[in-house]
C-alpha cells in the first residue's frame, strides 16, 4: 500500500466521521456510530468504510439508513476533502469491537475461577545470591560441592 492511499483513508475515515457525527436527518440512524478505519481500493474508485454502531440493538436499522445516505456522504465529504474525485463508500459494520470485548470478557472470567499459582523462585535470582559479595560464603567440601552433598554417599 502506498503512503498516498494511506494518507487518503485517514482522512476520509476524519471526513465522514465528521459528516456522521454532524447528524443525519434520518431517524433510522441512532445511538453512537463510529468510523473505525477506511479502506481504498488502488485504483481509489472505491472506499469501504468500517462502522461501529452502540447500542447492538439499533445496528441493523443504522446500517441501512448510512448505505441509504452514502451519496449524501459522499457529497459532504468531498466538500471537506482537497481531492479530485472522492471515491464511492460503501459502509460495512465492524464487529471486531465486540469480539474483543467477549475475548476480555472470557479471560477475566477464567482469571476469577483460576486460583492464583504460587511464585516460582526465579533463575536470575539464585544467580544474583551466588554473585552477592554481602551474601555469607557457602562451605563446600573437597571436591568442590556444598557441604553434607556429597555425590559419592
Amino acid at each position: 500500500m502506498t503512503h498516498r492511499i494511506e494518507k487518503i483513508e485517514s482522512t476520509l475515515a476524519r471526513a465522514v466521521q465528521q459528516v456522521i457525527s454532524r447528524g443525519l436527518n434520518d431517524p433510522r440512524a441512532g445511538g453512537l456510530i463510529s468510523v473505525l478505519r477506511v479502506n481504498v481500493a488502488q485504483d481509489m474508485a472505491n472506499a469501504t468504510a468500517f462502522v461501529s454502531v452502540y447500542p447492538e440493538e439499533k445496528a441493523e436499522l443504522t446500517m441501512h439508513a448510512l448505505r441509504h445516505a452514502s451519496r449524501h456522504i459522499r457529497h459532504q465529504v468531498a466538500e471537506l476533502m482537497a481531492i479530485r474525485k472522492v471515491p464511492i463508500i460503501e459502509f460495512r459494520l465492524d464487529k471486531s469491537l465486540k469480539h474483543q470485548s467477549e475475548v476480555f470478557h472470557a479471560l477475566a472470567k477464567a482469571r476469577e475461577q483460576t486460583p492464583p499459582l504460587p511464585p516460582q523462585p526465579d533463575a536470575d535470582e539464585n544467580e544474583r545470591a551466588a554473585n552477592d559479595p554481602s551474601a555469607p560464603p557457602k562451605e563446600t567440601d573437597s571436591d568442590g560441592g556444598p557441604t553434607g552433598r556429597s555425590a559419592r554417599a
